[in-house]
């Protein structure tokens, strides 16, 4: 799976890129009862530990440099960094006793609630400074946020959309959206696939990158957006019966379902790119290979509305501080500067992620107003968090709970089986039983 795919894989604790996302993790560790967890402040001096996962070579190169010029710039500080390949990187986490764990370390943010249940995260408050929390984006806080305490925060983070191929659009009469403000209903969406068929030798015109496999953190991440946009959610108050379930998301999925003629299975990864379809719902990951390969053709749009207004995921990897630290303030001070402007865009101008503090997307070339990809970051500036999923927002965190995965699994399952050909509405019903079912046999996961 390639780097950008990178932004929603998950490994877990079997040590496997999990077919079934984030599956093991729910098992993987103890439990969630006692107090919360205080990292020891610490002297602020001294050397920390810092574990990161393995990217693609132009990030481990930007974080390495961060962490150079950090230990050059100041005496008070040492980081030390260690790489841990991506497969393999979660599952380090899980596996590894609390006490053990290093200073400062990322996660891939779905994973975050599990870690502080499990009590392998602390609050950052209060050793990240109000100026760099300030700074970062309201939909990067969201993920990082339990509680009113902040457990997280990313330097980028992550968008949905609609690749255009303009040629192909025009050629077929289609019209579509200029932004967020002027989005495609689902079935306007439906119309020009329909309208583009016509006009395709073998009647395929959109790529769902199925090669993903939809049983899979992609599966959720990519298309829970549908979920939303039609007014449900995959977990509401700690229950997903009557949030998951509902006619309105049982009729998305028949709508959904109901495209798979118009996809090609793009096994080559090319679908897009080759011009064999004239729309590709993916991230803003593709964008580079997307604008090499159709240039001035390339046109970038919202996920349909099913009802209540566009949605998009979001989310990426992040930042926190391990629960057993003896020095949180160096943590907090290093965290500080990695977080920054200049840290911020040299990373981000690595892998083409979105930038996760307001100042580094405004000035991004990318992401700026009349940038090429300003609709992430127009989608990221109305921002719902995991629970407050209204009209007028549009970039929605993937529930922050400690029982994830089996949100993620139950769901991506269901829309697998729906994809396949089954029944919505029996497909949402088992669904929302096996995580009701699971969240009654741990209590909720309630985080203390």
């Amino acid at each position: 799976m390639n780097a950008g795919n990178r932004r929603y894989r998950h490994a877990a604790c079997t040590g496997l890129a999990l077919t079934l996302p984030l599956a093991a993790l729910a098992a993987c560790g103890g439990g969630g009862s006692g107090t919360d967890t205080a990292a020891e402040a610490g002297s602020g001096t001294g050397t920390i530990s810092v574990w990161a996962h393995q990217g693609q070579q132009s990030e481990d190169s930007a974080l390495q440099s961060a962490v150079k010029s950090f230990n050059s710039s100041q005496s008070k500080v040492k980081v030390e960094l260690k790489l841990i390949p991506a497969d393999d990187y979660t599952k380090t986490i899980t596996a590894t006793d609390a006490t053990k764990l290093p200073d400062v370390m990322e996660f891939d943010g779905p994973t975050m609630a599990n870690f502080v249940y499990n009590k392998k995260l602390a609050p950052i408050d209060g050793y990240v400074s109000a100026k760099t929390l300030d700074n970062a984006t309201g939909a990067i806080k969201a993920q990082g946020e339990i509680g009113g305490k902040h457990y997280g925060l990313g330097m980028y983070d992550s968008g949905l959309g609609i690749y255009g191929n303009r040629k192909l659009l025009d050629a077929a009469g289609v019209k579509y959206p200029k932004g967020l403000s002027d989005d495609w209903t689902a079935a306007q969406f439906t119309s020009a696939l329909k309208a583009l068929k016509a006009k395709d030798s073998d009647g395929k015109t959109l790529d769902l990158q199925e090669g993903n496999g939809f049983a899979t953190e992609w599966g959720t991440y990519g298309f829970a957006p549908i979920v939303w946009s039609a007014g449900g959610s995959l977990l509401k108050d700690g229950k997903a019966e009557g949030a998951l379930d509902t006619p309105a998301v049982d009729s998305a999925l028949k709508t959904f379902q109901s495209w798979k003629p118009y996809v090609d299975p793009n096994t080559d990864g090319n679908a897009f790119a080759k011009g064999r379809v004239a729309l590709s719902w993916v991230g803003h990951w593709m964008y580079p290979a997307y604008s090499q390969a159709l240039g001035d053709d390339l046109v970038v749009l919202p996920l349909p509305d099913f009802g209540n207004g566009p949605k998009t995921g979001q989310g990426s990897w992040a930042w926190g501080i391990g629960a057993n630290t003896k020095n949180a303030k160096a943590a907090g001070t290093f965290l500080d500067t990695l977080l920054n402007d200049t840290n911020v865009t040299a990373m981000t101008t690595a892998n083409g992620a979105v930038p996760a503090t307001k100042t580094a997307l405004a000035k991004s070339d990318l992401y700026k107003q009349g940038g090429p990809l300003q609709l992430f970051a127009d989608q990221i500036a109305k921002p719902c968090g995991d629970s407050d999923i209204t009209k007028s927002c549009v970039a929605v965190t993937r529930p922050v709970t400690a029982g994830y995965p089996t949100v993620t699994a139950k769901f991506s399952e269901a829309l697998n089986s729906v994809y396949g050909g089954a029944d919505p509405k029996s497909a949402l019903d088992k669904a929302a039983r096996a995580i009701d079912r699971d969240y009654s046999d741990n209590a909720g996961y309630k985080i203390p």
